[in-house]
Formats: C-alpha cells, structure tokens, sequence
C-alpha cells in the first residue's frame, strides 16, 4: 500500500467516524436493528455513504470518541488529511477493496493474464529477477511450487473481469509478497485493495510465516 492510499484510507475512516457521530442516533438504531456484524456494517455504510473500511471503523466505534474533545482531534486529523492529499477515494474506489477477489491461479483459466503480466515485466514469474522463460515451463514450474506448499499464486479480480496477479514465495522461511496489477486498471486503487486481500491468503497458505512485501518494479530495462 502506498503512503498516499495509506492516508486516503485514513481519511475514508475519519469522515466516516464523524458523519456517524453526528448521526450517533441513526447509526445506533441501525446497529440494533441489524441481525449480525456484516448486516450492521453494510447498513451503516449506505445511511452514511461510505466504504466498506469505513462502516467496520463507525462499528468499532470506542465510546470515548464521542466525548467533544476527541471529534475535535478526528476533525483536526480529517482536515490536515485533506490537506496533504491531492486525490479522493472516489477517484481510486478499487483501493478499498469493497469489490477485489482472489482466486487461486489456474494453469488453463488464467495463462493469458500471465502472459501480459510476463510481457509486461520482462521476467520470470518466480522473483528471481531472472529473464522470463517459457511461459507454459513456468506455469508448471509455479504449480509445483504451490503443490510443494512453497509458493501461492493469486488471480486478482474484480466485477468478473482480471485486473492483476499476486505472486508469494517462500524464501528461507519469509514469504516474499509481489502484487502486479494489468496496465489498463493501474492508478485505481488496485494494487492497494490486492495486497490487503493478500495478507490474509499468504497468512493461511504459509501460517507464522512473516510476510516480506515487494514494491513492484517497472519494466526492466
């Protein structure tokens, strides 16, 4: 996640803990009105028009944020956010991650992902940084990783369509963690929403294993 999709998240959380607070009494019938916890968060987020993220903060809401003091220090927060940001979350919706899946790489559904994302990178799938080989060798050279537990590929896909890969391998016990995202879907949010989604499937596919994030590189040249 980038420092700017960082603050942005932080910013979708602060103004949405204030649009609750001002709306304590709305938002608290809705909470005990709601059958369970993802009932509560989706209503939540459509009274006050905000994220996934969002809702999940309004109903972990502390009681000792509603005293005046500490809207005050939300409300300073918000507005120095505002402040260092030059774009909205509405302009990088993808970021939230409302809408992003991963599914687990499939050798015959998702080569022709592999293929852009090979081209587009100019290197082995494995992280080696090594040139890229045959595409169908690494296929099969991945899957055996994965089947051999010591790696896990990842299709990134939002509203059906293929926006982007994650790639774990496990090196001398860390998990080194690459996200690529399609050219066509780059500056949405997307490489943001692939790595939160990704904590949790490299967590359960390589359990106690720390998590090593790779910032993605450009081509090389």
């Amino acid at each position: 996640m980038t420092d700017h999709d960082r603050k942005a998240a932080r910013r979708e959380i602060a103004d949405a803990l204030l649009k609750a607070l001002e709306r304590r009494h709305e938002v608290l019938d809705l909470i005990v009105e709601a059958d369970n916890g993802p009932a509560a968060v989706e209503a939540i987020g459509g009274l006050l028009g905000t994220s996934h993220v969002g809702a999940e903060a309004v109903l972990g809401l502390s009681f000792d944020l509603l005293t005046k003091d500490s809207r005050r220090k939300i409300q300073a927060e918000l507005e120095d956010l505002n402040k260092q940001l030059s774009f909205t979350l509405g302009e990088r919706p993808a970021s939230s991650g409302d809408s992003l899946e991963l599914r687990a790489f499939s050798a015959e559904e998702d080569r022709d992902i592999f293929a852009v994302r090979t081209q587009d990178m100019g290197a082995a799938g494995d992280g080696s940084g090594g040139p890229a080989g045959n595409l169908d060798d690494e296929i099969r050279s991945a899957l055996g990783r994965v089947d051999d537990e010591e790696a896990a590929w990842f299709v990134a896909i939002d509203s059906g369509q293929k926006v982007g890969m994650v790639f774990g391998e496990l090196d001398r016990g860390e998990v080194q963690v690459r996200i690529w995202i399609h050219p066509d879907h780059r500056k949405r949010g997307y490489g943001t929403a692939a790595l939160r989604k990704s904590r949790s499937e490299m967590a359960w596919c390589f359990p106690a294993a720390p998590l090593v994030v790779r910032t993605p590189a450009a081509k090389p040249s």
